[in-house]
């Protein structure tokens, strides 16, 4: 169920109620008994996972992008290792 936020006109107090998208808004303050009007306010939505249009369907330049923001430790770490084995490989042979 969505929480939906109300302010109330005298008090000034806002309040958060848990509410089915069908009920009746609230309209006396639980604090004062005053009028509550209903706060439109700013949600958060995060994707995750693949199926979506960034994650799937981008442009070339935009999964470059996408790619550019993730940390790239793994692969110096790897290319690291690669080198230290054949350095060690080399001195080896010799």
């Amino acid at each position: 169920m969505p929480i939906y936020e109300y302010a109330c006109q005298d008090c000034g107090k806002q309040c958060e109620v848990i509410q089915k998208v069908t009920d009746e808004p609230i309209s006396i303050c639980p604090y004062c008994g005053g009028q509550l009007h209903k706060l439109i306010s700013q949600t958060s939505f995060i994707l995750k996972g693949t199926g979506w249009y960034v994650t799937d369907y981008a442009s070339p330049e935009r999964k470059k992008a996408l790619e550019f923001d993730r940390p790239a430790d793994a692969k110096i770490e790897s290319k690291a290792e690669t080198k230290t084995v054949t350095d060690a490989s080399s001195a080896a042979k010799n």
